[in-house]
């Protein structure tokens, strides 16, 4: 095996394990690291849960020898900064490692370059951009929130070929086939919030929680500014066990005092959020409403830095709509949408219907 495609090798493994932090160590990025001594792995490790501690020194602990003269591969640039975890430059350059593979480049400030001259300035060979496009693909969350300081959000729908999101009775449950659902319980696991409308909640009762094993749940966020919500929606009745904020306006004090002693958190948003202008906020028409102003997202998320949004039809419209007038301030939105018809040709129905993304037809 040529040298280039041994150390592939150990950048897609470092790749690899940075995947396990999907969901835990936001908002910090997801990291992976392995240490390479005499063509042997020796030690590799990944960034697990913010606060604790990073990839690099998760592979320095769990060295089976010394690292002495040992390379190493990371899929982002080392920090070189105290914050919650000492810098990880100085277990590199403690351990001796004699060369540093690096994937991405870290835009944060406080690193940006400087891990990588450090290292240099010890002695260290460092190669920059090792495989940095599979490796950006790891954190274009963190790289936007970091640099934008905004939450970065996608929008989850579903839809028929011919533009509807359900019957016209409301009846049905699904459009959609069962890898699709368990393709949304993904995105939940994956992004630090979900936010609903009130109306989606009075209509559908959703759980809104990630139901992959031992997956990350994210924060679910309901939207509800007359805090309409009912004390035995599944919501609340899980609020102690999967965890539930309601961004609201004008909020009764006695059941803003119940929905608290139930486990969830009430957040009492300014009128501006929910009105005050065409840009605050998406009407619903017996949806709901849900703020669409990329500012009226903070204070809701508080330091949430990605939602997944799972909203009515014409809010996903006017969300859209609103923040393509909106993107100088920075704030993308992924569009994650599956389709589903009744009216599709047979033939394209019996190539796509064994997929599992499509309902029955």
């Amino acid at each position: 095996m040529q040298a280039f495609e041994k150390q592939r090798k150990y950048m897609l493994r470092a790749i690899e394990l940075a995947k396990k932090g999907i969901g835990f160590a936001a908002p910090n990025p997801m990291v992976g690291a392995v240490i390479v001594k005499d063509d042997r792995i020796i030690g590799e490790g990944y960034h697990r849960k913010c606060g604790e501690l990073h990839a690099e020194r998760n592979a320095f602990a769990s060295l089976t020898e010394s690292a002495e003269g040992a390379e190493i591969y990371v899929t982002l640039e080392p920090c070189c900064h105290y914050g919650r975890t000492p810098p990880c430059t100085e277990a590199i350059i403690e351990n001796k490692i004699s060369r540093v593979f690096i994937g991405s480049r870290d835009p944060n400030p406080l690193v940006s370059g400087k891990g990588a001259e450090i290292l240099r300035e010890h002695g260290i060979e460092v190669t920059e951009d090792f495989m940095r496009e599979e490796c950006d693909e790891l954190n274009p969350i963190f790289f936007h929130y970091i640099t934008k300081k905004i939450p970065y959000t996608a929008i989850k729908f579903a839809i028929t070929l011919d533009g509807k999101i359900a019957s016209y009775t409301g009846a049905s449950k699904w459009i959609t086939g069962e890898k699709a659902r368990e393709h949304v319980h993904s995105l939940r696991g994956y992004y630090s919030s979900i936010l609903a409308g009130i109306g989606t909640v009075l209509a559908d009762d959703p759980m809104l929680n990630c139901r992959i094993e031992n997956s990350h749940q994210p924060l679910r966020i309901v939207a509800d500014k007359d805090m309409r919500i009912p004390f035995d929606s599944k919501l609340c009745m899980t609020a102690k066990e999967f965890p539930l904020l309601i961004a609201c306006c004008n909020a009764d004090s006695e059941k803003k005092k119940t929905l608290e002693s139930m486990g969830a958190e009430v957040v009492i948003l300014p009128s501006f959020y929910w009105g005050a202008s065409s840009r605050a906020v998406a009407p619903c028409e017996g949806r709901g409403s849900i703020p669409v102003d990329s500012q009226a997202l903070v204070p809701i998320a508080r330091q949430i830095f990605r939602g997944l949004l799972d909203v009515g039809f014409r809010n996903i419209h006017t969300f859209v709509h609103h923040q393509s007038e909106d993107f100088n301030a920075g704030m993308p939105t992924d569009l994650a949408f599956r389709l589903a018809s009744r009216q599709v040709i047979m033939e394209f129905l019996e190539e796509k219907k064994g997929d599992g993304w499509w309902g029955d037809p």
